[in-house]
């Protein structure tokens, strides 16, 4: 073996390896029970960031769990199309040409989406196996691949026949940039500065006014009503007059609608039914008239005064202001702080815009999809996502699937002469409906990237076929995503799994944590603290990200994602990699056999039970989806009772005489290591396989083919268990003692111990020698008697142990030292105190420096516990 632990060059050399070799292939093992896990498919534009890090990690270690475990694993793989992302991305190597799409026309364009998509869509596949993702990649998937486009339109057709799929006039997210709806997931919500613009609008017939308030003065070319809630006293006797709309020359209603807040502003709202969501719901609660008045570009349209056609949002608002403000109606200017819709990716301002677009039923669908959330057949993992998925699915809007661009599945929906629709899963099916000879026009339109993925579990396996693969690996096993796509993604392949295969997707869904960084903020480019896992890969090795991740990963609790972490998790690498190394420079190789080694010593049959203990806890953790106790129990088995304790107990045996008790030991050692490396195989798969191969003589299967540990009822030996736990605890408690004491490391000394059970006196002789070494003594004795001052004492399991300190260390000089530690201390915990019983510092110091300042209190606190303690052992 290599001295020294080098991740990149292993890395490099296995993963093609496995990939040669197969074995994240699916199907080889006919006979075995299936274990299934689609990827969330990333956008074909994307590259490997922290959540997709985080992701992959946890669905590569269940992956390989399972595989070791003997199951028949498929880990689907894919990307999607990512319609608005992927068109952007192209139409902006156009414009650097000085070429627009539309004067290519949509078939040259396409085709040159396609060619970019071949060259450079492949770019975060590259990277997940990186990360060491274990996908059955030979099978990877394209949300516009053939079959997948074929499932999309049978898709399309059926709910269409089925009346889930209709063409109605709605309120979409508008992005004027990309002239095009979007989804609510690609809109977000940012604080700027605003106004809010308060008008008066004349009571028709009177010399009242009633006053409103907006952010957007523009729209109210566009209003069809003013509303009032029905219990304000203060215009009730107004309801069903009509109020006088300044510059259109159009009377409009004062409705009664609980819309309207009484406690905000004057209590009553100008109602813009085509610009706003909530004034849609109250237009058509009022049958109010729709008035847009934007184009496609977010500019006034021909509904609006002739003065303002044409304008901007921006030169109309300036404008309107201005001719309402001259009409004596523009009340006051307020300046405040608002939300505002941006399109993600065009950095614009999102218009509520009334459109003609392709919606699904959505509540319809929605019924059997939270049944089987509620009767137990799918689980959120952690619960309490249920009540989110709950929360959003019954309150669930129609759904808009049409986007307009050019880059996707286009509808399957052809128009005659006369508007008639037809709706057919090909061309020649949508004119044998519409007749000969009359002329048809295909829909321009595409589907919405959520209505393909919403597919994915089954689309990916061959149907709208009845393939094999349907039938073994439908429904999946688990389902491994972030909580912000719940509604977007995993309620729709709930409702399409449920509608098409008349089963739930998937049985478990495990809701991921959110990365944050290392002070616990969100990561954001403006922020500049987005951290990307290739750098700590390219610095530390994929293993070391991977465990960091799934040690990190804690039901219900985000990550606070930090370099050290990572390096740390490197130098347990590092810690593995030399154990190893003393096992074979010490003739300790690779077992031979799945059971464990026949053990006579304690040492040996202690070791046994342990490696037991971890690999049930292990098991029982990766099953409910701890990720974290599970990475945890191995870490310390591995480098706490394996490295620190274990090799340094056997030493005097490897050390000593060849024999029996040499080669038991060489066994057995060469047994548990075999046994972490596959425990660890799931988390930090390279240096296991390395391992795996280079401490054993000759060839034998890979790890990643082999079997996962199975704890015998037997593999615990009560006597040895008890024996090496209670020397390893005396051994740590003499430690802590000499630590305590100030006791320096080369010095040698003498423990007394009190303890009459026979058994204890006999597990001391019989390991003497190793507490000696171990624990750095001169020797340790039995007495009646232990001396009550200048000596350090502790107990431990009814034992009573005392280290004399006269001539080891100055007596009167450490008195000296503690005294001036306690005072030292003290003043720390009054100022400590001082501050956290000021309330002006607990109301306004931000919550991490009171939180800080708890923290140091309460460790303060402990350390003053201690340093009495050792004063008082001095006597």
């Amino acid at each position: 073996m290599d001295k020294h632990y080098d991740p990149s060059d292993i890395e490099k050399k296995w993963f093609p390896h496995w990939e040669k070799s197969g074995a994240f292939k699916s199907g080889r093992r006919p006979d075995a029970q299936p274990y299934c896990i689609v990827i969330p498919p990333p956008n074909v534009t994307g590259s490997l960031h922290v959540g997709h890090a985080l992701n992959n990690t946890l669905q590569d270690v269940l992956c390989r769990f399972e595989r070791l475990r003997g199951k028949d694993v498929l880990w689907q793989p894919g990307v999607d199309h990512a319609g608005i992302a992927t068109q952007m991305v192209v139409e902006r190597q156009l414009a650097a040409e000085g070429l627009d799409r539309r004067d290519m026309g949509r078939e040259a364009f396409l085709e040159r989406v396609w060619k970019w998509k071949e060259e450079s869509g492949g770019t975060i596949e590259n990277q997940l196996k990186r990360l060491g993702s274990s996908a059955d990649w030979s099978r990877s998937r394209f949300t516009m691949d053939e079959g997948l486009s074929k499932a999309v339109v049978k898709v399309f057709v059926q709910y269409h026949r089925e009346g889930l799929i209709y063409r109605d006039k709605r309120l979409v997210n508008w992005d004027p940039k990309f002239r095009t709806a979007i989804s609510d997931l690609e809109v977000e919500q940012r604080e700027v500065d605003g106004n809010f613009w308060h008008l008066a609008y004349p009571v028709d017939g009177s010399d009242e006014r009633i006053i409103v308030a907006t952010t957007r003065p523009e729209t109210m070319l566009g209003d069809t009503a003013v509303a009032v809630h029905p219990e304000d006293d203060r215009y009730r006797h107004l309801v069903g007059k009509m109020v006088r709309l300044s510059l259109t020359d159009r009377l409009i209603p004062i409705i009664a609608d609980e819309h309207a807040d009484p406690e905000q502003g004057s209590g009553a709202v100008k109602i813009t039914p085509a610009h706003d969501f909530n004034d849609f719901e109250v237009g058509k609660r009022n049958d109010l008239e729709m008035i847009n008045i934007f184009d496609q570009h977010a500019a006034i349209n021909e509904n609006a005064p002739e003065k303002y056609r044409g304008m901007s949002r921006e030169e109309a608002r300036k404008a309107v202001v201005a001719d309402l403000d001259a009409l004596g109606v523009l009340v006051k200017i307020e300046p405040k702080r608002i939300m505002m819709p941006y399109g993600d990716r065009s950095g614009v301002v999102i218009e509520p815009w009334l459109t003609d677009q392709w919606y699904v039923d959505a509540k319809t669908l929605a019924g059997p999809a939270i049944e089987a959330v509620r009767s137990g057949k799918t689980k959120f993992v952690p619960g309490n996502w249920e009540k989110t998925y709950y929360q959003w699915m019954e309150n669930i809007q129609p759904w808009c699937i049409s986007r307009q661009l050019w880059w996707g599945h286009q509808i399957p929906a052809w128009y005659g002469p006369d508007g008639t629709v037809y709706v057919a899963e090909s061309e020649e099916e949508a004119q044998a409906q519409a007749g000969e000879g009359v002329a048809l026009t295909r829909d321009e339109d595409v589907l919405d990237t959520w209505f393909s993925s919403a597919l994915w579990p089954f689309s990916t396996l061959g149907w709208p076929e009845d393939t094999p693969d349907v039938k073994r690996f439908y429904p999946t096993a688990t389902l491994v995503t972030a909580f912000d796509i719940i509604f977007f993604w995993v309620a729709r392949m709930m409702m399409s799994g449920l509608h098409f295969m008349n089963e739930v997707p998937f049985k478990d869904v495990y809701i991921t944590s959110l990365v944050r960084d290392e002070k616990g903020d969100k990561m954001s480019k403006s922020k500049g603290n987005v951290i990307d896992p290739l750098d700590f890969i390219n610095k530390y090795g994929a293993d070391a990200l991977r465990f960091t991740m799934a040690s990190l990963e804690t039901q219900g609790r985000d990550i606070k994602l930090s370099e050290s972490r990572v390096e740390g998790y490197r130098n347990f690498g590092t810690k593995l990699w030399n154990a190893a190394r003393f096992c074979e420079m010490n003739g300790i190789g690779g077992s031979r056999d799945l059971a464990p080694p026949p053990a006579t010593l304690s040492v040996n049959r202690w070791i046994i039970g342990e490696i037991g203990k971890a690999a049930e806890l292990v098991t029982k953790s990766l099953e409910a989806f701890r990720f974290d106790a599970a990475a945890n129990a191995i870490y310390h088995f591995t480098w706490g009772t394996f490295c620190d304790w274990y090799l340094e107990l056997i030493k005097p045996t490897l050390m000593g005489e060849d024999g029996a008790e040499k080669d038991e030991t060489r066994a057995v050692a060469g047994w548990v290591l075999d046994q972490i490396l596959v425990l660890l195989h799931p988390f930090m798969p390279f240096i296991t396989e390395e391992l795996w191969h280079a401490l054993y003589e000759g060839d034998r299967a890979d790890l990643i083919e082999a079997r996962w540990p199975v704890v015998r009822a037997d593999a615990v030996d009560a006597e040895a268990d008890a024996e090496l736990t209670w020397i390893v605890d005396l051994i740590s408690a003499t430690r802590s003692a000499r630590s305590e004491a100030n006791i320096p490391a080369g010095a040698k000394v003498s423990v007394l111990v009190q303890e009459t059970r026979e058994e204890r006196l006999s597990w001391l002789a019989r390991n003497g020698d190793l507490i000696l070494r171990l624990g750095r003594l001169a020797s340790i004795t039995p007495t009646e008697h232990l001396p009550n001052k200048g000596a350090v004492q502790f107990v431990m399991d009814g034992a009573s142990f005392a280290i004399p300190l006269e001539g080891v260390i100055d007596l009167g000089e450490e008195r000296a030292r503690l005294d001036k530690a306690i005072a030292k201390t003290e003043k720390e915990i009054n100022a400590l105190s001082g501050r956290l019983s000021n309330e002006k510092f607990v109301a306004n110091a931000p919550d991490e420096v009171v939180a800080e300042a708890r923290n140091r209190l309460e460790q303060e606190s402990d350390q003053l516990e201690k340093l009495k303690a050792a004063k008082a052992r001095l006597g």
